[in-house]
């Protein structure tokens, strides 16, 4: 009978046979990954890196079908350091693609201005430049060139108006046949002491009576008579003064137009001039 030791031989042997049988009936399909195995884990004891784009086989024909996209180390999975690495190489792209578009803008120059900033070149810039005082601000073209130094008269009849203006501050346009014309002149030289003394233009005696009427329809609104002007401003005509005179507010009227240079005073009492009547 065999010994102990012998069976024990014997059996390992066995047990090996049948190992190495179904090793090498499982064919050489996996011998290319078997042995990649092994490499890997040499270079790993050894310390030594694995190469990058690991590909990955085929157990069925035992041919290359690619690589793992995401295992940037080669080392047959996908962990933190492949993640760490993508994020790295997309930092490092991006901060390429930013210092490519920094020199090709330093290159191309600065930007145009705007359409809108642009106010002219050469003699057209300088005719849309301002005038500025000494604090920095701009002046409005010195009050429209003191209002185009108030519009010399042009025509006979805005000649004679402008002379007749000059005469008194209170002028008085009437026509020596206008019942409405006497109405006014009745109150205003007779009721009331104006001084300076008021200026009377008869104009149907006047040889541009009808010409100052149209210009006086032009500056007034108005071309029929009496038309009265205090400064240049009209107050009206016979029914504007009657109702002034009634309400107590012509004294007032007059002398806040004549900018208080001119005095006015009732010269006769209210009674003397009731009878008067406002005219139709």
């Amino acid at each position: 009978m065999p010994s102990a030791r012998r069976l024990r031989l014997v059996t390992l042997a066995a047990i090996v046979t049948v190992i190495f049988v179904l090793y090498y009936v499982s064919g050489f399909g996996d011998s290319g990954q078997s042995a990649d195995f092994y490499h890997k884990t040499m270079d790993a004891m050894h310390g030594r890196p694995s190469p990058g784009g690991q590909p990955v086989i085929d157990s069925e024909t035992g041919l290359k079908t690619g690589h793992i996209p995401a295992d940037r180390d080669g080392d047959g999975d996908v962990d933190e350091d492949d993640r760490r690495q993508g994020k790295d190489l997309q930092e490092n792209l991006n901060k390429l693609a930013q210092e490519a578009k920094d020199s090709a803008n330093k290159k191309a120059g600065p930007k145009p201005d705007a359409p809108s900033k642009i106010v002219g070149v050469g003699n057209s810039a300088e005719g849309n430049r301002k005038p500025v005082d000494a604090k920095g601000e701009t002046k409005p073209e010195t009050a429209a060139k003191g209002k185009e130094k108030e519009r010399v008269p042009e025509t006979p009849a805005e000649q004679a108006l402008h002379s007749i203006l000059k005469k008194a501050p209170v002028v008085i346009f009437s026509k020596t046949y206008c019942p409405y014309s006497m109405r006014a002149k009745g109150i205003l030289l007779e009721k009331y002491l104006i001084n300076p003394k008021p200026e009377v233009v008869e104009l149907n005696d006047h040889p541009l009576g009808s010409d100052l009427q149209d210009v006086l329809l032009t500056l007034t609104g108005r071309r029929t008579v009496p038309n009265v002007l205090i400064n240049g401003a009209s107050i009206g005509g016979a029914d504007d003064i009657v109702e002034l005179d009634n309400s107590g507010r012509l004294v007032g009227k007059i002398q806040e137009l004549g900018q208080r240079k001119v005095e006015v005073s009732e010269r006769f009492s209210a009674e003397q001039v009731k009878g008067a009547a406002p005219a139709h």
